[in-house]
């Protein structure tokens, strides 16, 4: 499994649907993930340390799976089929690892509030998009759209 982190959560440009990107630790390897804009908002609440005056689905899951003595110990993207990802969450209880079957967003945005790792499994890998060493344009631009994703990208003007 490669250990993988929140590079970025915004709009993909072509698409116009939320996109979140993780990237392994050396940035070199990146998974661009479709999700739902609910999803999203999610995710950027944890990234921006936005504070909610009211728990958040994931918040209440996370808070559910403590009192009930589970730990998030990571989530894990486990495969690709037909352009659809897959996850699972894997919980710690009495000793036992507890693997719930998950959508990534979700998972995602479970593990960013149980400060737990995200993996994605190594079948996942040959489908990453990998930047190359040397400079070119299009990686210049891909960098750029990286660093300038923000959630204010998700909110819309009415």
């Amino acid at each position: 499994m490669l250990r993988m982190k929140v590079k970025a959560v915004g709009i993909d440009r072509e698409t116009l649907f939320p996109v979140v990107i993780l990237s392994d630790e050396a940035e070199e390897s990146y998974v661009p993930l479709l999700i739902g804009p609910a999803e999203a908002n999610a995710i950027a609440v944890v990234l921006e340390n936005v504070e909610v005056p009211r728990p958040l689905t994931h918040d209440l899951l996370l808070s559910s799976a403590l009192a009930l003595g589970a730990k998030v110990d990571k989530v894990v993207i486990t495969d690709l089929s037909d352009d659809v990802y897959y996850a699972e969450i894997h919980f710690l209880q009495g000793g036992k690892t507890v693997r719930v079957d998950a959508r990534p967003s979700d998972a995602i945005a479970l593990a960013l509030r149980a400060g737990a790792s995200i993996f994605v499994d190594e079948k996942i890998v040959p489908h990453a998009i990998t930047v190359p060493k040397e400079e070119d344009p299009e990686l210049e631009e891909f960098r750029s759209f990286l660093e300038n994703l923000s959630p204010d990208d998700f909110r819309r003007e009415n």
